[in-house]
């Protein structure tokens, strides 16, 4: 045995000894400069370690639709707003965050998800149907004698009973499936307010979104919640304060702002950004923000609103202020909601602003904590049809033409959808009848391009299919994290696995 390991030892010797001059030989790309950046990322990678301390914060950020395609468009757009080389352009979390894993989107019963049992895979760490919110495989769409049997605890929940800070943040209603899926137990994810609900449904233990938020009762309560839906919380009969020719949603007559404010005597509510603004965070323990009626502005029309709303960066902060005067640590989630509603319209200058939002919603919450002990992870929930596509030149305005015709002699955009509103038909007889076809069959002819420009914020992208909306995808989505246990997110993993990493990082919910 120990002559074995002395052969061992000398040819191991004999090859450490053979490497370095093998590794003398230059190679005539050495001075090439992407060969001189990949060895500096290279550097980068193998100086990174695992951090493997507890985490006293976790933040959430869930880019609503963002899909791998967005990202990459996004980043390019980003590049070239600020008039540098899109291409090799990074967003903040592409850079600050550095293990990237793939989230298989797919859900108990559907391989393309809706963002209610997506929602829920990453905040309770179970996956369940499409159109459900806070409960487990268990549940019937719609049927609320199933809602006590599947009803599943978010992480937020459990932080609050832990005696952390927690907070949600979303550019959409605060009732709408992604935030909600942090503090609702629903079989129906559009019964944001009573007039979903059927009495029958009322009396078998169904109540509505926005009424199970005010009514919350783990801990004391979210410290933060911002966003959209104030419709939902207030009654018919009330004129909003932004829009005074519009009235709440409500029709059972409980005006859930003023049943918040009650119960929160340390508490501000606001509305606008002057409020919002105002908030003193030092002594401000309860914040409520409902900044439209319903979704707030995308950020290509935020400067426009006449009441004015925060950005998603500026709620971030704010957010975090608040949340960091527990001691103990916070659980936030921040969604960029309307990428999904830019993507369902088939506008994707809008969807792109929006991810851009996000970056720097990201870049301002890194600078706003400690890193070493935040676990930070941005994601989405499910994907588009959207896509990049033909053989534009490097450079290229990422909302412009291609730079080439397809084959019916018209150009065509470098972003496009499967499917959308942006299939507009335009019925006549077909140029070349198809071999054994009517000669007058209707095809589809698509729009020229030739004269229009591609990069206004309110143009719609072609799509192939026409529908009023465009649809989610099943493709894989992207996972970015930093911070303790943000190695585990490595491969490709099962979506639900985001709620037991941040558990485990944090040391709740059952971590193993």
């Amino acid at each position: 045995m120990i002559r074995l390991a002395r052969v061992l030892v000398s040819t191991v010797s004999t090859l450490a000894l053979a490497a370095p001059a093998l590794a003398q030989t230059a190679l005539p790309q050495a001075s090439d400069s992407y060969f001189v950046s990949a060895q500096e990322q290279l550097a980068a990678l193998v100086a990174q370690q695992p951090n493997t301390g507890k985490a006293r914060n976790v933040i959430l950020f869930v880019g609503d639709g963002m899909s791998i395609p967005t990202i990459t468009a996004a980043r390019i757009f980003e590049g070239q707003e600020r008039g540098v080389d899109g291409e090799s352009n990074s967003l903040s979390f592409e850079t600050l965050l550095p293990y990237v894993a793939l989230s298989k989107t797919y859900t108990r019963d559907s391989q393309v998800a809706d963002s209610a049992p997506t929602a829920t895979a990453m905040t309770t760490g179970v996956k369940s149907l499409n159109g459900t919110i806070g409960v487990s495989q268990l549940a019937v769409l719609d049927d609320c004698s199933t809602l006590a049997a599947s009803s599943v605890k978010s992480i937020f929940e459990i932080a609050e009973e832990a005696g952390l800070a927690t907070g949600v943040v979303s550019t959409a209603r605060i009732t709408h499936a992604t935030p909600a899926a942090t503090y609702a137990h629903t079989v129906e994810r559009d019964w944001e307010n009573d007039m979903g609900l059927a009495k029958g449904e009322k009396s078998t233990g169904c109540t509505d979104i926005a009424t199970q938020l005010v009514d919350w009762s783990f801990g004391d309560g979210f410290e933060v919640i911002l966003g959209g839906g104030r419709s939902n919380f207030m009654t018919a009969e009330t004129a909003d304060p932004e829009y005074p020719e519009k009235t709440g949603a409500r029709k059972d007559g409980h005006d859930l702002i003023g049943e918040w404010q009650a119960k929160y005597n340390d508490g501000a509510y606001v509305w606008n950004q002057e409020q919002f603004d105002a908030v003193d965070t030092a002594t401000t323990k309860h914040l409520f923000g409902l900044f439209e009626g319903s979704h707030m502005q995308y950020e290509a029309d935020r400067a426009k609103d006449a009441a004015g709303e925060p950005s998603l960066a500026e709620m971030t902060v704010k957010s975090i202020e608040m949340l960091s005067q527990n001691k103990d640590g916070f659980v936030l989630m921040v969604e960029a909601g309307r990428i999904d509603h830019a993507h369902h319209a088939g506008n994707a200058a809008r969807a792109l602003m929006d991810t851009v939002a996000l970056s720097e919603a990201v870049k301002a919450a890194y600078d706003a904590v400690n890193p070493e002990e935040t676990l930070i992870v941005v994601t989405a929930d499910h994907s588009h049809v959207f896509s990049i596509a033909g053989y534009p030149v490097r450079g290229n305005p990422i909302l412009g033409l291609a730079g080439d015709n397809a084959d019916d002699g018209k150009p065509y955009t470098t972003l496009g959808y499967l499917n959308g509103p942006g299939a507009a038909v335009y019925e006549g007889e077909a140029p070349v009848a198809p071999e054994g076809s009517d000669a007058d069959t209707a095809l589809t002819i698509r729009a020229d391009l030739t004269n229009v420009d591609t990069t206004d914020v309110d143009f719609l992208q072609q799509a192939l299919i026409p529908m009023g909306s465009e649809s989610h995808a099943g493709d894989d989505v992207a996972i970015f994290a930093q911070g303790p246990w943000a190695h585990l997110f490595h491969g490709v993993v099962e979506q639900n696995i985001i709620y037991h990493v941040m558990a485990k990082a944090i040391g709740l919910g059952g971590a193993k």
